[in-house]
């Protein structure tokens, strides 16, 4: 999805595509993989069937590579959406097999440092394609498609294929019980579906706000890998400050923190609006893997459904709002557009503050007091 939005203005100035439908190119890829996700989180924990991360690699970078060199706008949705389906085929599998590994003391950093490997080369992909468009068009993201080769037949030779136990078929007595199972992660659901729309409107739009600030499109998504990165580092230490003081509390905190940052970066200029992009990347990205470790602790049954419903529903559902920031830019102003993301993380502080989820450091300060 980096990959995505990285080349959005070039598509933007070479195609004349408005921001709506540079946005339905976002949209097409989340909501694919919103919709497959939880498909194969159901088969990893029901039926112990899971695709080779190599595998999921090579389809990913063939679709990606492809939309260097389809001209036709729904070629290009396609090719998004099948790119999709790669991404979408790892997720719930890999973050089952990390969920076993830890325990509740460790879980929050566990799973930080399983999903900041992802979130590095989320990170670098603006850039890398960022610079690949710069020096050779569109037509350069061909060339991803050696980097994925060379290390899918990596990981096919140093990554034995996981075979998960078949869980039990359910019964038919059993499917209410299965259902009922999804309640405990609603309001944390729609908390990360608000907050994933405020991201995915920041990803996408910010190289062509900063490109309209006088900025080249490389050093725009130089700066837009520079904040993945900041929030690369605020998932590591939330994650790691989460199993002390709590899961609850650190995402709270990093949504709220988050907001003064984003008007920093939005109203200043120079210098003072970069520090803010990096401290907003790095307060909202925070809370990412904590909030997965608390889908994981909330459905501990079934985390392969949950990391499908965390990474691939909510994600596509907040993707959707790209389309819709998209609309407002063009009835408006980007900066109309972007102005909106401090509503959706103050609605994603009010959602989060109502998950029915323990406060441990409440109940650590009530310990000290007796």
């Amino acid at each position: 999805m980096p990959v995505v939005t990285a080349i959005l203005p070039l598509l933007i100035s070479v195609f004349g595509y408005n921001y709506f439908m540079a946005g339905l190119l976002v949209t097409s890829y989340n909501m694919t993989s919103s919709l497959t996700q939880p498909v194969f989180g159901w088969l990893s924990d029901r039926k112990g069937k899971q695709l080779h991360v190599s595998t999921s690699i090579l389809i990913s970078a063939v679709f990606i590579s492809l939309m260097g060199i389809v001209g036709n706008y729904p070629l290009l949705l396609l090719c998004a959406a099948m790119a999709a389906v790669g991404h979408a085929c790892f997720h719930p599998n890999a973050l089952s097999e990390i969920s076993r590994l830890a325990a509740d003391s460790n879980r929050g950093r566990v799973t930080a440092f399983f999903v900041v490997g992802g979130n590095i080369g989320y990170a670098l992909g603006p850039l890398m394609a960022g610079g690949l468009v710069f020096f050779l068009g569109l037509q350069g993201l061909v060339l991803l498609i050696f980097p994925a080769l060379i290390m899918a037949v990596i990981l096919r030779r140093v990554i034995p294929v996981m075979k998960q136990p078949k869980s039990p078929e359910p019964s038919e007595s059993d499917y209410p019980g299965l259902f009922s199972l999804l309640k405990p992660i609603r309001v944390l659901f729609a908390a990360s579906m608000v907050r994933a729309w405020a991201v995915f409107s920041g990803i996408a739009f910010f190289p062509p706000l900063l490109i309209q600030r006088g900025l080249d499109i490389f050093t725009a998504n130089m700066l837009v890998t520079m904040m993945l990165l900041a929030g690369v580092i605020g998932q590591l230490i939330g994650g790691i400050l989460s199993d002390t003081y709590g899961r609850k509390e650190f995402v709270l905190i990093g949504l709220i923190l988050s907001v003064p940052a984003f008007m920093v970066f939005l109203f200043s200029e120079g210098l003072l609006s970069v520090i803010g992009l990096m401290a907003f990347g790095f307060f909202l990205w925070s809370s990412f893997a904590v909030t997965v470790a608390m889908s994981h602790e909330l459905m501990p049954r079934n985390v392969g459904i949950a990391s499908g419903i965390m990474l691939g529903v909510a994600m596509g559902a907040g993707g959707v709002g790209v389309a819709l920031s998209g609309m407002i830019a063009d009835s408006y102003t980007l900066t109309h557009a972007l102005a909106t993301i401090p509503v959706l993380i103050i609605i994603s502080t009010i959602f989060m503050a109502r998950v029915d989820y323990p406060w441990k450091a409440l109940r650590m300060y009530r310990e000290r007091s007796r």
